[in-house]
């Protein structure tokens, strides 16, 4: 089933379920009001979301509604934890290198991960508010799931089970911002405002064959300013799936239901199928030509970042979003 917010009913919106084809969608009125507190009660809300998100695609549900995209929050309009990975590393590795620094080993046997903004999200329609270009403005497009309630030291083969949703986000960085945060030793802040997910999130049944070994198998799907940026295969070259991300996250603590975990910008050695960030982008060009060539975003750029199925049919609905000035 595929799940949404509408902006309405205060903060974390009002829950609904979509429809396959993403074209109609019903409030899950008497079940749970918002996301959050379905994912608090999954195993007795789940069953009854799944009643309804039947009734929807067989056209039997009474209340459903055509959805306008403008009108959703992101379907957790804001999260107890937004914890975000790095898996793909042949984007450390071209970082690391273009700066002429080793990869330690450590980083292919113990995931990079960081504590992100989860105070609040963008919908998939809405602007990404920002003070200045100067900032060096960066999209990342990514995979998130979300949890239920996690126990402290849970294992690999057990988080699996806990992964109750999937989704997009775009990650947004501010890339000039980094190296100085980072130099203190003490993590981003300033450097990572708020992300904007998906229109809706979908159960991991959604997906069929493309979700095996808790990866998706499919393209992450980028455009800038209309044109192509890039489509890397995000079952491809990804060192931790998000079991085991989730796995070194609740490594020292319990995760709360409800809790994104994120895949990082998906990157493949095979650098022709383009970038998933303009870091990722100039990192390539600075070691194909000496230095980086494409800037970073301005103020009035578009963002489009979608997942098709191998119909060519958008999972999650597009973030269609553009950089504006706060």
């Amino acid at each position: 089933m595929k799940l949404g917010s509408l902006k309405e009913g205060g903060r974390d919106g009002t829950l609904i379920v979509v429809s396959r084809d993403l074209s109609r969608g019903v409030r899950a009125t008497g079940i749970a009001d918002t996301l959050q507190r379905a994912l608090e009660e999954w195993e007795a809300t789940a069953p009854k979301l799944e009643q309804l998100s039947t009734a929807l695609n067989e056209g039997k549900a009474e209340g459903a509604f055509d959805i306008d995209f403008a009108a959703l929050a992101a379907p957790l309009p804001r999260a107890y934890e937004f914890l975000d990975g790095s898996a793909y590393l042949p984007h450390v590795e071209r970082v690391r290198r273009a700066r002429g620094a080793e990869v330690p080993e450590s980083f292919y046997t113990d995931p990079l991960m960081y504590q992100a903004t989860s105070a609040g999200f963008h919908g998939p329609r809405d602007p990404v508010l920002l003070p200045s270009e100067e900032h060096g403005i960066d999209l990342e497009a990514e995979l998130v799931v979300v949890t239920d309630d996690v126990p402290l030291g849970t294992s690999p083969e057990q988080t699996a089970g806990h992964i109750k949703l999937v989704g997009l986000v775009n990650d947004v960085s501010l890339r000039n911002l980094i190296p100085g945060e980072l130099a203190k030793g003490f993590g981003f802040l300033q450097s990572k405002p708020r992300s904007a997910l998906s229109p809706v999130f979908v159960t991991p049944d959604e997906l069929g064959d493309d979700w095996r070994d808790t990866k998706l198998h499919l393209p992450m799907l980028t455009h800038v300013n209309g044109k192509w940026f890039g489509a890397p295969e995000a079952g491809v070259d990804m060192q931790f799936n998000f079991a085991q991300l989730v796995a070194h996250a609740a490594r020292t603590r319990p995760l709360s239901a409800g809790t994104i975990v994120g895949s990082g910008t998906i990157a493949n050695e095979d650098t022709s199928l383009g970038a998933s960030c303009f870091a990722e982008l100039r990192t390539v060009e600075a070691l194909r030509d000496g230095k980086p060539s494409t800037p970073f975003m301005s103020f009035g750029d578009t963002v489009r970042i979608e997942m098709l199925d191998r119909e060519g049919n958008s999972i999650f609905g597009a973030i269609e979003q553009k950089i504006a000035k706060a």
